[in-house]
């Protein structure tokens, strides 16, 4: 063997040949755009991909700055340059991004940039790799330099395994990409056949020669399948198998790109295996829910006859009572209640969650929610002499909604917005309308929620913010429940608060036209 002008060990000293095919296997490959830049950033070499992608022939574009392909924001910000700079820093940049075409139009590309460096270790330039992700094809490679250029950009470029074969499938060059993504040497690999890479089942059916006939036939060929690197270890692999030619079309070889995509097929099999997770939750969340439904059921009905029997020996039905056990009684009755009311929010809540509340949906005059709900508060308010406001709503403020279910949700914020309002506050009622929504909003003047557990308030069973204390009983079901009805409706439920100044919280739901 001998050692090429381009510093690939090419066997039986056929340096002349050698060099035309590293030209045509930059100047042949379609899928990859690969061009070189001087150390400022100018264009001094250009490919048949690179025009293909870009749509410059050589003649418009070598000498102008390689910016011309960025967006004018990317201009603007310093992109290009500071592209170069972390290339001659790290040896390498590579990106995903926006780049322009000759006509204006946008395409999404993969780009790496490698610095480039002759045998001294002197900085003499870049090479671009661009490959069009809008498609999912790759750029074909050309640059139009000399053969050192090529040889740096074939031996320099490390995220991709670019090198060659002879017509027989023999490894005739290899890159430092390939060392990287395969791990032989050139001495150790070059010279054997490519189907090393294969598995052996690959191998057994003859997969590696019927590549070779359909790039042969078809002037390239691209797969994704497992290949075998030297320690044995499996790779995910995107190739592309470029047919070589000589002027009079006769086959002299074949150029090979690999790309390592163990990564990306790793990551999709952990969106799957997610994806199923949340399929395994869901199922086991709807059976919560249904055992949820069926305890309540089953509890609400000695619950029931405790409170019936306690509200007849109040009556003193059985005989007269002393003060003490209609006191006794009184607590007993508070207790059921108490407990019937935590039921009835785990039995509204399993039901949102397995799907089993229904709607019924039709024009609500706003003011009569507020008719509606506002007396039942008002006793709740008046025992702890808050002052409770109600704007009027004006006429045809009407919402498309279930109104039993959007009086549950306002009776809920103004409970709880009395409850957290500290003796002698007030709270206020407004409502509004917009072009397709109405907002009825709820403000207090408690102590008030972090805005770190805005979000967290909603969330089931969670009891949180505006100095909820022991005498704050309940299940943290209330606001978890009424949003879950007003997004089911088409609303939502939004909160403002500053810790001792007071909480806000709207009520949006679509507005019946």
């Amino acid at each position: 063997m001998a050692d090429s002008p381009l510093g690939i060990i090419i066997p039986g000293g056929k340096l002349s040949e050698s060099a035309g095919l590293y030209r045509l296997l930059v100047d042949r490959v379609r899928d990859y755009a690969i061009f070189a830049l001087d150390t400022t950033g100018h264009i001094i070499s250009w490919n048949e991909g690179a025009q293909r992608l870009k749509g410059y022939t050589a003649q418009e574009i070598i000498g102008r700055h390689f910016s011309i392909f960025y967006p004018a924001e990317d201009i603007a910000n310093g992109k290009p340059p500071w592209e170069l700079v972390g290339a001659v820093r790290d040896g390498r940049f590579e990106d995903e991004g926006w780049r322009l075409k000759k006509d204006g139009s946008r395409m999404w590309a993969k780009v790496v940039i490698t610095a480039l460096h002759d045998d001294t270790g002197a900085h003499v330039g870049f090479a671009k790799v661009t490959r069009d992700l809008t498609d999912r094809r790759a750029a074909e490679e050309r640059l139009r330099d000399s053969e050192e250029r090529f040889r740096l950009i074939v031996q320099q470029v490390k995220d991709y395994a670019i090198f060659m074969l002879d017509p027989g499938g023999m490894v005739a060059s290899w890159n430092e990409g390939a060392q990287a993504i395969k791990g032989y040497k050139a001495e150790e690999i070059i010279g054997q056949h490519f189907s090393t890479f294969y598995p052996a089942s690959d191998v057994a059916s003859g997969k590696p020669k019927l590549e070779l006939i359909a790039a042969a036939r078809d002037g390239s060929f691209e797969d994704e399948g497992w290949r075998i690197r030297k320690d044995g270890t499996q790779l995910w692999a995107n190739v592309v198998i470029t047919a070589l030619r000589n002027p009079a079309g006769e086959l002299i070889g074949f150029a090979k790109v690999t790309r390592d995509l163990t990564e990306r097929r790793a990551a999709h099999e952990r969106a799957i295996a997610d994806a199923r997770r949340v399929a395994e939750a869901e199922v086991a969340n709807r059976t919560k829910s249904e055992f949820l439904a069926a305890m309540s059921h089953e509890l609400r009905t000695p619950l029931n006859a405790i409170g019936g029997y306690a509200e007849l020996l109040e009556m003193e039905i059985g005989g007269p009572i002393t003060e003490q056990q209609h006191s006794y009684l009184s607590r007993i009755r508070g207790s059921q209640q108490h407990l019937l009311g935590i039921i009835t929010d785990l039995l509204n809540y399993s039901r949102i969650e397995a799907g089993q509340v229904a709607y019924e949906l039709g024009s609500v005059p706003m003011q009569s929610v507020l008719d509606a709900v506002m007396p039942l508060v008002a006793p709740q308010a008046h025992a702890k002499q808050i002052l409770l406001e109600a704007g009027t709503c004006a006429p045809g403020l009407n919402l498309r909604a279930d109104q039993l279910k959007v009086e549950q949700i306002v009776l809920n914020l103004l409970s709880n917005a009395v409850k957290f309002t500290p003796h002698a506050g007030r709270v206020t009622v407004t409502c509004r309308g917009e072009e397709d929504y109405v907002a009825i909003s709820i403000a207090d003047t408690g102590a008030g929620i972090p805005a770190d557990k805005h979000d967290a308030i909603f969330e089931p069973f969670v009891q949180l913010g505006r100095t909820r204390t022991s005498q704050h009983e309940g299940t943290g079901l209330g606001l978890a429940i009424s949003r879950d009805l007003a997004r089911a409706m088409g609303g939502n439920i939004s909160v403002e608060s500053a810790v001792a100044v007071g909480s806000t919280f709207t009520l949006t739901l679509p507005r019946d036209t």
